[in-house]
């Protein structure tokens, strides 16, 4: 199982960026895969997934609205699509799926 994230970096506020996890050696639409983040210092923190048995996407509050989940079955890639971007989200993401961690993408949102 590998996890190869990618898409990250510098973005202005109310900036948007598209996250891509691509997974190997399993099916990801078989399985629920999220979304987490790490800033220095501070636990990291989950931020959306997609469910496996229904397809659902769920979000922590803080990005409902602004971030936007979605699975290329074809491409055995996750995206995370970011909108209106505050530099609180600057952070490095990290998608997980059965139990396997990609190595990270650094976001910075920063005038």
């Amino acid at each position: 199982v590998q996890l190869q994230a990618s898409g990250g970096g510098l973005v202005q506020p109310g900036g948007s960026l598209r996250l891509s996890c691509a997974a190997s050696g399993f099916t990801l639409d078989n399985h629920a895969i999220g979304w987490f983040r790490q800033v220095p210092g501070k636990e990291r923190e989950w931020v959306s997934c997609i469910s496996s048995e229904d397809d659902n996407k769920y979000y922590e509050d803080f990005v409902k609205g602004r971030f936007t989940m979605s699975r290329d079955n074809a491409k055995n890639t996750v995206y995370l699509q970011m909108n209106s971007l505050k530099p609180e989200d600057t952070a490095t993401y990290y998608c997980r799926a059965l139990g396997s961690w990609g190595q990270g993408t650094q976001v910075t949102v920063s005038s």
